[in-house]
């Protein structure tokens, strides 16, 4: 039970693909294969505040679920966004914020993932939550354009939220990097 958390994060990860081949096949046609794509990418949504949830409770928070979790909800974010640009014409400068922020964020963490992990701040698991939220709804079939709105609008916000999150991570990992520097001292 103990790999469980890990083993959801992996199930994300495996699930990025499966969405984006789905949304391929569908070609916008709002059809069977975007149904099945909503239901792998609401299923993978279910599993990134799962695995963070058992493993808090179960007291089995690893270096491994501390830098592939944030991973796994970049890929599904990105792979999935990118689908509907290509797909269904949404714009694409919120992608390319957003791609620009998470490899900068990502390279970061990984740097200094020998010294010290950066966890997930509060602003940036709100940040993903918003993703998350604004993408399921543009993968809903066959819903008013008020849905697409709202979906619209709430990708703009997470784009914000990016943007604030990215500038407060490259402060904490200006001092983990100051930190780690005085100590090798």
């Amino acid at each position: 039970m103990e790999r469980l958390p890990n083993w959801l994060t992996w199930a994300r990860l495996v699930a990025v693909p499966i969405v984006m081949v789905l949304l391929v096949i569908d070609d916008g046609q709002e059809g069977p294969a975007r149904a099945w794509a909503t239901v792998f990418f609401a299923l993978a949504c279910a599993t990134d505040f799962l695995d963070g949830y058992l493993a808090r409770r179960w007291h089995v928070i690893t270096s491994f679920g501390k830098l592939a979790d944030p991973i796994a909800d970049k890929a599904l974010v990105l792979g999935t966004l990118l689908m509907l640009i290509l797909i269904d014409g949404i714009p694409w400068w919120p992608f390319v914020v957003l791609l620009v922020r998470e490899v900068a964020v990502t390279v970061g963490r990984i740097r200094l993932a020998s010294m010290t992990v950066i966890p997930a701040s509060r602003g940036g698991k709100i940040k993903t939550f918003t993703q998350l939220v604004a993408i399921g709804l543009y993968l809903l079939p066959g819903m008013p354009a008020w849905v697409d709105t709202a979906a619209w609008w709430l990708l703009v916000l997470s784009v914000v939220l990016a943007v604030v999150t990215w500038v407060d991570y490259e402060a904490r990992l200006s001092r983990a990097r100051r930190g780690a520097n005085a100590d090798a001292s």
